[in-house]
């Protein structure tokens, strides 16, 4: 299953004699190709070994909530970070009644309250424990919360009781987990996209530059990497924090950024270009402050324009899907179905700055998507939910 490369996946076992079948789910994620960690509770010691998960993961096995070779000994907070799905098989009853409570006196349960990924509960128990009306409440409490209920299944269980409560086998996770990683629509393929804003200097303290914050194109990094593309974020100056495993150049003016795209497009199959980059750039940078006159007198400042990034990439790679932003205060379309002909590329997105809701420095954005066949307008949304849509639009491509 092509679906779980390079994802990575905590394997949290708890207390039931099931947790012999986690050993399995350990080699069988392992040969899909996912990067798996282990993380066992003291009671799940006592049905398996640790140097058994070690085995097969290849990787020692956490038990402690404070881990001594960790930075800060914040191993928690590490491993919450680098999943991208928490899978808890077996969930027996004793840790479903222990989230439900919030605690978090065990490395379990500070994961699962730290990590921002998907929990996905895979019940074992005794079918009478399992039936109880206080494991079916929990069971609810945890499915509003987000969590995703895999099982139990129902048979002959190791006590002699027939009925549900068996954890599910190993393959059958293994294709409910898949559902969490769709294979993505841009696997194997490399995407560069520029972001934020560029500075140009007039002289060791001041520069020209403008209102982009980089929240769309780091928003369509984010997308772009999630959609299983190799990324390159060329940034300029900006608050946003970078994407994990998505690969950031830092530029500052836009002969750095345009040098940069260059390089990175060479062999890319998509280039995104969402910096909002200055359009002029002063003629001469002094070396000093430019220090105020004591006479009031008109200061002249003399501009030549800077390279179109846009157009110059997409005339030296022809073969490159290139696709714009426009950033417009008037004739929204009109101006970008120009600049759609100008730069002679595959789509532009037409972004209206002129409403102070959306747009620089929003959360939220509404755009216009012009083509030669046409322009489509998209509702207003939160860039993180448009940069998944217009990375799903781009892929089509």
């Amino acid at each position: 299953m092509c679906c779980f490369t390079n994802k990575n996946i905590i394997v949290a076992i708890s207390g039931s004699i099931a947790a012999y079948k986690s050993a399995e789910l350990v080699r069988l994620l392992k040969l899909a190709g996912a990067q798996v960690e282990v993380v066992m509770t003291t009671a799940a010691t006592q049905f398996i070994t640790p140097l058994t998960l070690q085995a097969l993961s290849g990787k020692p096995v956490h038990q402690q909530l404070l881990d001594a070779n960790a930075e800060a000994g914040m191993g928690h907070i590490q491993l919450a970070r680098w999943a991208d799905a928490l899978l808890i098989a077996p969930a027996s009853a004793n840790i479903i009644a222990r989230l439900v409570q919030g605690l978090a006196d065990d490395l379990l349960t500070t994961l699962c309250l730290a990590t921002r990924a998907p929990i996905l509960l895979v019940p074992a128990m005794n079918q009478a424990m399992w039936l109880n009306a206080a494991t079916q409440a929990n069971i609810v409490q945890l499915q509003q919360r987000g969590y995703t209920l895999l099982g139990p299944a129902s048979g002959e269980q190791a006590c002699g009781d027939v009925g549900l409560g068996r954890m599910l086998e190993p393959a059958q996770l293994l294709e409910h987990l898949a559902h969490q990683f769709v294979l993505p629509a841009l696997q194997g393929r490399k995407v560069v996209i520029t972001a934020g804003s560029t500075r140009e200097p007039i002289d060791s303290v001041r520069y020209i530059s403008n209102h982009s914050s980089g929240k769309m194109g780091y928003a369509l990094a984010t997308a772009a990497r999630d959609s299983g593309a190799e990324v390159v974020l060329i940034s300029g100056p900006t608050t946003q924090l970078p994407p994990d495993k998505v690969q950031l150049v830092v530029v500052e003016t836009a002969s750095q950024m345009l040098a940069a795209s260059r390089q990175a497009c060479v062999n890319a199959d998509l280039f995104i270009a969402s910096a909002a980059v200055a359009d002029y750039r002063p003629m001469q940078v002094s070396a000093q402050k430019i220090k105020k006159s004591a006479q009031v007198i008109p200061w002249m400042l003399k501009l030549e324009q800077n390279p179109d990034i846009l157009a110059t990439v997409a005339s030296q790679f022809p073969n490159l899907i290139c696709v714009g932003f426009a950033a417009e205060t008037e004739h929204l379309i009109r101006n970008t179905q120009a600049k759609l002909k100008r730069k002679q590329v595959a789509m532009m997105i037409a972004n209206d700055i002129s409403d102070n809701n959306i747009g620089f420095n929003s959360d939220d954005n509404r755009v216009s998507l012009v083509t030669e066949n046409g322009v489509e307008q998209l509702a207003i949304q939160p860039k993180r939910q448009l940069a998944r849509l217009l990375i799903e639009r781009l892929a089509q491509l």
